[in-house]
């Protein structure tokens, strides 16, 4: 069967056709025959996010992005991508916006939920997120550490401009005394501890015997301590306090009146009689002293005896009386 020019001619166009298609698709990423479902998401900044990235699940590719355009006048993008039907989730997934290397560039992944709600189908729009990259972590620890070393380097700034406008020339030079005051006093105690080495040096042998001494005292002491421990010291101490508890007793015994002795000393009428004998007694011995005829007769040859006659100033009068 022989082809006629004419439909060659309208096969090659109609090819032509087809292949600009399939071209045209590709480079945009967007397959003919696809039954992917196509989701929506808004982001204020997609960071360089080109149309063709991935978009995955998981870590697992499962879709491309087809279009990114603006969505309103403040400027928030629209971003289309496509997802297989092979997996399913609900409507409250959502689209997160990360980094996919250190150096740059974006891509999307779906975070789903399942949480009992409508599956999300073609045509939805998922919630959006950004989780910064590395680049905007460090860039976020690193701002307030440089505004703070901003602040230092000008605090330190402001102190030299003041310091220099305090220390004048007068107080410049005082200052440089004071540092070298300072340095020869060093240097004095520097000797001193020369001079206390030397010393220290030169009495090594008398310091190694005055410690052996004081070991010595120190063992004897301990020596002491021993002989007094080993030679009853506690029992002795142990029989004082129980006399002293006695002699306590005792004395409260006195004190309360009981016994003789108790009332020996508490009872006032026993004293006032004792001090009555004592002094009828002394009475006596001084009337028998200036007056002995009165209680002594002696006669040797049979002699009448005189009747004695009291004297006028005899101490027995007091007695009487």
């Amino acid at each position: 069967m022989k082809i006629s020019r004419e439909v060659k001619t309208g096969i090659i166009v109609i090819g032509g056709i087809l292949l600009f298609i399939l071209g045209f698709s590709y480079l945009k990423s967007t397959p003919l025959f696809d039954n992917s479902k196509t989701f929506y998401s808004v982001y204020p900044n997609v960071g360089g996010l080109q149309a063709g990235t991935q978009v995955t699940i998981n870590g697992f590719s499962v879709g491309k992005v087809n279009d990114i355009r603006f969505n309103d006048e403040q400027g928030n993008l629209l971003v289309t991508f496509t997802v297989s039907n092979n997996f399913s989730f609900s409507k409250n997934s959502v689209a997160e916006l990360y980094d996919t290397g250190i150096i740059g560039g974006k891509g999307i992944q779906i975070k789903p939920v399942f949480d009992g709600s409508a599956i999300a189908v073609s045509g939805d729009t998922l919630q959006s997120s950004n989780r910064p990259g590395l680049t905007e972590l460090v860039q976020q620890r690193l701002t307030p550490l440089q505004l703070k070393v901003e602040d230092a380097i000008s605090n330190a700034d402001s102190l030299l401009m003041n310091v220099n406008e305090v220390l004048d020339p007068q107080a410049k030079k005082d200052l440089r005394e004071s540092i070298a005051g300072l340095n020869k006093m060093v240097q004095s105690f520097q000797g001193s501890a020369d001079a206390l080495n030397t010393l220290l040096n030169n009495n090594k042998e008398n310091l190694n015997n005055s410690i052996s001494n004081l070991s010595s005292i120190t063992d004897n002491f301990n020596k002491l301590s021993d002989s007094l421990a080993n030679a009853g010291l506690g029992e002795t101490m142990k029989g004082l306090q129980a006399t002293v508890q006695d002699l306590n007793g005792v004395l409260a015994q006195i004190e309360s009146g009981d016994g003789s002795l108790g009332k020996l000393v508490n009872d006032e009428a026993l004293y006032n009689n004792l001090t009555d004998a004592s002094k009828q007694l002394d009475l006596l011995l001084q009337d028998f002293r200036l007056n002995p005829k009165r209680y002594v007769n002696v006669s040797v040859f049979g002699k009448k005896q005189k009747e004695y006659t009291l004297p006028t100033d005899d101490p027995a009068e007091e007695i009487t009386n």
